[in-house]
């Protein structure tokens, strides 16, 4: 699969993401009636679903990471260059605007209005580091010993984390900028971005090393499959 190719894989999965996310979000919330716990399950649920599609759909095209957190995991790893990792940064985050817009439009909102939605403080920040390192442990060791229930693991882990953390484990970077850029219930305030983004990195960075750890004795797999350097045969994988 060529880069163009890979780059349209991720800004469109990244895109459909947001629009799940966000959009369930603004659904949630009209139809729980002010219950803001089924609001969330609504959310939840809507999330969970839409990660398998997703990650079904653009994993032969792209890896389906659809955010930076992975792709950036990943060229720790060495399985993807870093100027194609830089290339997949920008198709992310454009598509997570994109997406936002999109969830923005079918609901009969401003296309980009910033979000009044408070989200900071020690406990948040920690969540997002716990929310992130545990989205890439899942990533990096269900792709290297059960590859085909990766999409079913991550989605998975998120609707689990949606619950466990007082964030609601945003856990990628594309998506915590688009939804600054949306009032409403998957929102949160710009000025709060910074601190999701520092926890979010140092919870992939923390990931990175401890997996190394862990799988030290194995051969060196992409965990995330279809990038740049060849890949050994699955019989090769332990």
């Amino acid at each position: 699969m060529n880069m163009p190719r890979k780059l349209a894989g991720e800004f469109l999965g990244t895109a459909f993401l947001l629009a799940v996310v966000i959009g369930s979000g603004i659904m949630g919330e009209r139809l729980a009636g002010g219950n803001v716990a089924i609001a969330l399950l609504g959310n939840t649920l809507a999330t969970g679903a839409g990660l398998v599609a997703l990650i079904l759909t653009f994993g032969p095209i792209s890896g389906a990471h659809f955010n930076p957190a992975v792709t950036l995991s990943d060229a720790l790893f060495g399985h993807i260059h870093w100027r194609h990792a830089t290339m997949y940064f920008a198709a992310q985050i454009a598509g997570a605007f994109a997406g936002a817009a999109a969830a923005h439009g079918m609901f009969q909102e401003a296309v980009f209005f910033a979000s009044q939605h408070a989200r900071t403080g020690p406990s948040q920040w920690w969540s997002e580091f716990v929310a992130t390192f545990g989205l890439l442990a899942v990533i990096i060791s269900c792709s290297r010993t059960r590859p085909t229930s990766t999409p079913f693991a991550v989605a998975a882990y998120i609707t689990a984390a949606y619950w466990f953390t007082s964030s609601t484990s945003f856990a990628n970077l594309a998506v915590t900028l688009a939804r600054a850029a949306s009032d409403t219930f998957a929102g949160i305030r710009p000025q709060d971005v910074s601190g999701f983004i520092v926890a979010q990195l140092s919870g992939a960075a923390a990931a990175v090393v401890v997996f190394k750890w862990l799988f030290a004795t194995s051969k060196e797999v992409s965990p995330y499959g279809n990038q740049d350097l060849p890949q050994p045969r699955l019989r090769d994988v332990p």
